[in-house]
């Protein structure tokens, strides 16, 4: 690597205010094919996205290019003369000694010489994280420079990945993990895979995957990892049995309250627990459970004279409850076959933290199978599960997690009050308490105004793939600090994989390609030129129908 600095002068400083600069580039490099040769490659001068030095005196102020326009200008014989200008966003000082600090404390003055930017800078800025392995792409700007980010800044305070649908936010996912298994062999990661992308089944019913086999804990969530009601909160249990909007809802809650508190106290006595309270995750009985309520609604007394205080109040509960039971949506949840006592609670941990005979360091909860109203408890229960692990784990911050969560805006909603809310409210408690424990998370979604405020304002980094939404682009330059907000402008601009890494994993912002994941995920969209031309005969409308009504799919 050339380790020589630049000394490539390309234009001066016309403008200064406090959140950029402005600068004039010379006419040596004003032409229609400005190349400048750095080492072994070539840049274009004052190129959008490229980094330059600005020099005066002690000062070396580093700049990214956001934006290039030309003025034109007279002489008194009426010839016209053409000026390049840039403007520039500063990101950071080089000191002395060559070593790199985010934030600009010195601002040079206008006639300042602006220079290109050689791999000695470039390595100044990036040579700290260099360190930790964690490469994961090119530069844009400089393609032989291999980009790596802070490991531990990214996953300790939780991280976005943010693009519209098609700029490549499966692929980015893939490509994250894979090189954070091979530089952390040792990473404990939960995916919450929504659309079976990651892993999934190929035409001999074999699973498939985008990571290695010897690292990997696949589970379907309906057929592999059983999540009973007995775990859930009494929240939880409120959003799915109890219509909030019922007039007699606050009756039913409390009502409900007593009954757990009940059933919770008879199994601790059994087992020997000498506390319990209402969040206690035992073992208790559901149809114990209607049967109080169901008793409750039709108490009579004096044979039949006179009815009970709670006579004909849970009329909307029980029809709630009894479809909830019936419905072969939520059996996984309401009707565990081998989570059936309190006992079996460690063995689910070790199935979904992947401390089974096999250890894993990605497990891959595919809910693709799963009806997308009831995704959000699910997603709520891997989340619970994940923080309470933790919690009460006394090696925790030496067994760090963290769950990504896909489309993330479809179960941490912005909007409150909804039918889960206790289920965003869940995933935000991880986002705000969780890195105490050792648990972070990691938010993917195409539509960040859509997403939780709360879940975002915790994030410390953000990977922003293409971006087109004017709405969704005002939104992410409001999420980084006001005088890098221009640099968002280029997400409309940005190819597929490509990404503006912004915030704490990353010295300064920037725009990189993100290595292609190998293998890739099974994310392609489905090709209609293909299927149309070609055509198919094998449609099984009978087959179509029989999953419908089973609720499952292939």
């Amino acid at each position: 690597m050339d380790e020589q600095k630049s000394n490539i002068m390309i234009g001066s400083i016309t403008d200064v205010r406090g959140d950029g600069m402005d600068a004039r580039i010379s006419e040596e490099y004003s032409t229609d094919n400005p190349l400048i040769d750095l080492g072994d490659e070539q840049i274009l001068a004052g190129n959008i996205g490229s980094y330059v030095v600005i020099r005066q005196g002690k000062i070396a102020v580093l700049a990214q290019v956001f934006k290039m326009w030309e003025t034109d200008r007279f002489d008194q014989q009426g010839k016209r003369s053409t000026d390049r200008n840039v403007s520039l966003i500063p990101v950071g000082e080089i000191e002395e000694d060559g070593s790199f600090i985010r934030g600009v404390r010195h601002y040079p003055t206008s006639g300042a010489k602006v220079y290109a930017v050689g791999l000695h800078e470039i390595n100044a800025i990036f040579s700290r994280f260099r360190e930790y392995g964690f490469f994961i792409g090119q530069l844009s700007a400089h393609k032989s420079y291999q980009l790596s980010l802070d490991p531990k800044a990214m996953f300790a305070r939780h991280f976005a990945i943010l693009g519209q649908t098609g700029s490549g936010k499966s692929w980015t996912v893939t490509s994250l993990i894979q090189r954070t298994l091979k530089a952390m062999p040792h990473a404990h990661i939960i995916l919450l895979d929504l659309h079976g992308e990651y892993c999934w089944r190929d035409g001999d019913d074999n699973i498939q995957s985008a990571f290695p086999k010897d690292k990997l804990n696949y589970v379907d969530a309906i057929k592999d990892l059983e999540m009973p009601y007995w775990i859930m909160t009494y929240a939880e249990l409120v959003d799915l049995f109890i219509d909030r909007a019922d007039a007699g809802s606050t009756t039913q809650m409390a009502f409900m309250r007593d009954v757990l508190q009940s059933l919770k106290r008879k199994t601790a006595k059994e087992i020997g627990l000498k506390a319990v309270s209402i969040d206690t995750p035992i073992y208790f009985s559901l149809v114990e459970l209607y049967r109080q309520f169901k008793n409750a609604n039709e108490e009579r007394k004096d044979f039949g004279k006179t009815t009970g205080p709670l006579f004909g109040q849970f009329d909307e509960f029980l029809v709630r409850m009894q479809s909830r039971f019936n419905d072969v949506r939520y059996d996984f949840l309401l009707k565990p076959k081998k989570r059936t006592d309190s006992s079996t609670l460690a063995d689910l941990l070790r199935d979904f933290i992947g401390l089974n005979e096999t250890k894993a360091s990605i497990t891959v909860v595919d809910l693709s199978s799963v009806p997308t109203d009831v995704r959000p408890a699910v997603a709520a229960q891997v989340g619970r599960l994940a923080y309470e692990f933790n919690y009460w784990n006394p090696h925790r911050r030496r067994f760090p997690i963290t769950l990504i969560c896909e489309e993330a805006h479809s179960y941490i909603p912005r909007e409150t009050g909804g039918q889960f809310d206790g289920a965003k409210k869940m995933m935000e408690r991880i986002a705000k308490e969780g890195r105490k424990y050792g648990v972070s998370i990691g938010v993917v979604s195409q539509r960040p105004t859509e997403l939780s405020e709360t879940m975002l304002a915790q994030c410390g980094s953000f990977i922003c793939l293409r971006i087109t939404n004017p709405d969704d682009q005002a939104y992410v330059r409001g999420l980084v600090p006001e005088a890098e907000g221009d640099l968002t402008d280029i997400l409309t601009s940005l190819g597929r994989g490509e990404a503006l890494v912004l915030g704490e994993a990353a010295p300064i912002p920037t725009r990189v390609q993100i290595y292609r994941p190998d293998p890739e995920p099974h994310s392609d969209d489905v090709d209609f030129y293909k299927g149309w031309k070609e055509g198919f005969e094998g449609v099984d409308v009978d087959e179509i129908v029989e999953m419908w009504r089973l609720q499952t799919r292939k």
